[in-house]
C-alpha cells in the first residue's frame, strides 16, 4: 500500500508548508501510456513557446562549440494504405496559413538564390524547400519548415546573441554542415540555418552529404552490428505476435480496405495514420467502413509498448553502440580539437532521421528519452572554465531538456562535483575505450567482428 502523507493542520489551524510527496521507486508501477497524448508530443505542432536549458553554465564559463543532431521536421507519410485515398495535404508554403513563422517569407525568398551554395554530390539537385500543391511521399511539410524556423530561432537567441559563438563576420570553415540525401533532411537543415544564421552569405555554405542514415561515414564495415539489429527485429515481430488486441485490429482494418491483414501490415498503417492525426485530417473511409480512432490507439499503444521492451532488452542497446561509435568519435575528436585552441567547425549540424537520434541516445544511456518526434535536437556543447582554462566540460541537452547526468558515463559525476556539467574526458574514454567493454574488446573493429558477453 501507497501510504502518501497528507498536509497536516496546525494547532492554530493554517497548514504548514506542503512537503513533496514522495513515492518509493520501488512501488511503483510504470505509468499508463496513453498513446493520444505520445501521439500529440512526436507531431510537435509548433504551438507555445519553448522553454529550453540550451547556454545554462556558470557566469565564468566559456561556450566554445555547439554540434546539434536534428531529426527532420514533419513529413507527409512514406507509406500509403492500400485502396484509400492518400491525406489530402499541401506542401507549397503559404505564409499566411498556419502553422507559419514571421520568417517563413524571406526563407523562401533566400532559398530561391541558393544556387552559390556548395552541395556535396546529389544534394545539388534537391530542392531547397517544399513546393508541391499535393505533398509528394516523404516529403517535408509547410510544419516541418516551421517546426525548424523555431529550433533555429531559438539556438540563435541562446548561442549568437547571448553567448556569441559566432561572430557576425563568420567564415565558411568555422560550420560544419552534413545531412543525408534526403530532400526532407536537406530542408530541414536549411530551414534551421536560415534563422539561426539570418540571410546568410550562400558561398559560404558547404553542405556534405552522408549517404548512411547512422553516419557511418568510411567505417561501416561492422558484421555484429547487423546481427543485433536483425535479433531486434526479431523481438520486435515476437512482440507483435503475441499482441492480440493488434491482431484484431489489423484484421478488422484489413476487412475495411478490402486486402489480406499481411498486406496490409507491410503497408505500415501507423506511418500514414500519424499524418492524417498531426495534420487534424479524418482517417480514411471506404464502402465497407472507417479506420477510426480506436484502431489508431491500438497500433500506436503497441509502438509504445515495443519501444519500452526495446529499453529492457539489451540488444537494441548492443546495436546502437555499434551503430554509432563511427559519429560519436568523429563528434569527440573535433571536441578535442576545438578544446586544445582549434577555430574551425566551432558550430555543426547534422540532419538526420528517427534512426539515427534513437540509438545515438541509447548508446549514451539516456534511456528515459522518447522516441525522436518530428524535429527533435540533440545538441552536445562544450565549455571552457574561465578558471581553469585547460579544463573542458560538456553537457548534452534534447529537446531542450539537460540530459548530461541520464548518460551512462555521467551519471554520478553531479553527485561529487558543484558543476552542472561533465568533464569532456568522461565522454572522451566513453567513446575510445568504454564503449567496448561490453563486448569484452579494446577497439571498434574488434567489437565489431566479437559476440557481447
Amino acid at each position: 500500500v501507497h501510504l502518501i502523507p497528507v498536509n497536516p493542520v496546525r494547532e492554530d489551524g493554517l497548514n504548514p508548508k506542503s512537503r513533496k510527496r514522495i513515492m518509493p521507486d520501488l512501488l511503483t508501477e510504470a505509468p499508463a501510456i496513453d498513446p493520444v497524448y505520445e501521439a500529440h508530443v512526436y507531431c510537435n505542432i509548433p504551438t507555445i513557446a519553448e522553454r529550453s536549458m540550451e547556454g545554462h553554465a556558470p557566469h565564468y564559463f566559456k561556450l566554445v562549440s555547439v554540434q546539434v543532431l536534428i531529426r527532420h521536421g514533419d513529413r507527409y507519410p512514406l507509406y500509403a494504405i492500400p485502396k484509400t485515398k492518400r491525406p489530402d495535404i499541401d506542401c507549397m508554403l503559404v505564409p499566411s496559413r498556419k502553422p507559419s513563422h514571421p520568417q517563413l517569407e524571406a526563407f523562401i525568398k533566400h532559398m530561391s538564390k541558393g544556387s552559390a551554395a556548395q552541395m556535396d554530390g546529389s544534394l545539388s539537385s534537391l530542392p531547397r524547400y517544399p513546393s508541391h500543391s499535393l505533398c509528394e511521399m516523404g516529403e517535408l511539410t509547410q510544419t516541418g519548415v516551421v517546426q525548424h524556423l523555431r529550433n533555429g530561432q531559438l539556438l540563435r537567441e541562446i548561442y549568437i546573441n547571448k553567448h556569441k559563438l559566432l561572430p557576425s563576420d563568420w567564415a565558411a570553415k568555422q560550420l560544419y554542415l552534413e545531412t543525408t540525401g534526403k530532400s526532407r533532411t536537406l530542408q530541414s537543415a536549411l530551414a534551421l540555418l536560415y534563422t539561426f544564421l539570418p540571410d546568410f552569405d550562400w558561398k559560404k555554405i558547404n553542405m556534405r552529404h552522408q549517404w548512411s542514415t547512422i553516419f557511418c561515414s568510411g567505417s561501416c564495415d561492422c558484421p555484429m552490428r547487423n546481427h543485433y539489429l536483425e535479433e531486434e527485429q526479431r523481438r520486435q515481430y515476437s512482440l507483435r505476435v503475441k499482441n492480440n488486441d493488434l491482431e484484431k485490429i489489423y484484421v478488422d482494418m484489413a476487412k475495411i480496405v478490402g486486402i489480406p491483414t499481411r498486406q496490409l501490415r507491410a503497408s505500415n498503417p501507423i506511418d500514414s495514420l500519424l499524418c492524417y492525426f498531426c495534420h487534424n485530417v479524418t482517417f480514411p473511409c471506404t464502402k465497407t467502413g472507417c479506420i477510426g480512432m480506436e484502431h489508431f490507439k491500438v497500433i500506436k499503444r503497441h509502438q509504445l509498448e515495443d519501444e519500452r521492451e526495446r529499453q529492457e532488452k539489451k540488444l537494441y542497446f548492443l546495436y546502437a553502440l555499434l551503430a554509432t561509435h563511427p559519429f560519436l568519435n568523429q563528434t569527440v575528436n573535433r571536441l578535442q580539437r576545438i578544446a586544445e585552441g582549434k577555430k574551425e567547425e566551432v558550430f555543426v549540424l547534422y540532419s538526420a532521421h528517427d534512426v539515427t537520434l534513437s540509438p545515438v541516445l541509447s548508446a549514451l544511456g539516456i534511456t528515459e528519452a522518447r522516441f525522436p518526434r518530428f524535429a527533435a535536437r540533440l545538441v552536445f556543447e562544450l565549455w571552457q572554465d574561465g578558471k581553469r582554462p585547460k579544463e573542458h566540460f560538456i553537457r548534452i541537452l534534447y529537446n531542450g531538456a539537460d540530459v548530461t547526468f541520464q548518460t551512462s558515463f555521467c551519471k554520478d559525476h553531479y553527485k561529487r562535483s558543484n558543476k552542472p556539467m561533465c568533464p569532456l574526458e568522461k565522454f572522451v574514454n566513453f567513446v575510445k575505450r568504454d564503449m567496448f567493454l561490453i563486448f569484452n574488446s579494446t577497439s571498434y573493429y574488434d567489437a565489431c567482428r566479437r559476440r557481447a558477453l
